[in-house]
């Protein structure tokens, strides 16, 4: 199974374990970190999680990975916060956030550029629109090779 695949079937099992609770996946990796494997699972809800969420998540979704185990050999499981920076992976993040200042770099140059950073203003029709230094810029959907919210100082 590809690294890929282990992620969207632990992405699959994790949203079932949440499914209950006011939390949402918002992200997972499987990472070689020199010679250990390390599952992080990212997770939010309204207000920001805690330690005691984390745990809470963590446990459950051990528990499930035991009984599925769909990963060969040995890794870490590690349940977090998505931090400040947190990724924008899903199309309702692209609403949810609009306002916020974020960070995209795009498969594929627009404009000669691939790395923007402006104020989110949402998403229609499959587009990312962003004001940068006043002007518009769109972003087709599928262009997109990673979104974060950025830090504003």
């Amino acid at each position: 199974m590809s690294r890929n695949q282990i992620e969207q079937l632990v992405i699959s099992l994790a949203q079932k374990v949440v499914a209950s609770t006011d939390k949402e996946i918002v992200d997972v990796e499987y990472v070689k970190e020199g010679s250990q494997w390390v599952l992080r699972v990212y997770i939010d809800k309204p207000g920001g999680v805690d330690l005691d969420d984390c745990s809470e998540i963590n446990d459950a979704l051990n528990e499930v990975l035991d009984e599925v185990d769909p990963i060969p050999g040995s890794y870490t499981l590690e349940v977090s916060s998505p931090g400040l920076e947190r990724p924008l992976k899903k199309e309702q993040d692209y609403v949810r956030f609009a306002g916020r200042l974020v960070n995209v770099r795009t498969y594929s140059p627009i404009n000669s550029k691939k790395e923007f950073e402006g104020i989110l203003l949402g998403l229609e029709d499959n587009v990312v629109r962003l004001k940068i230094n006043g002007e518009l810029v769109d972003i087709p959907l599928e262009k997109i090779a990673k979104a974060r919210l950025a830090i504003e100082f």
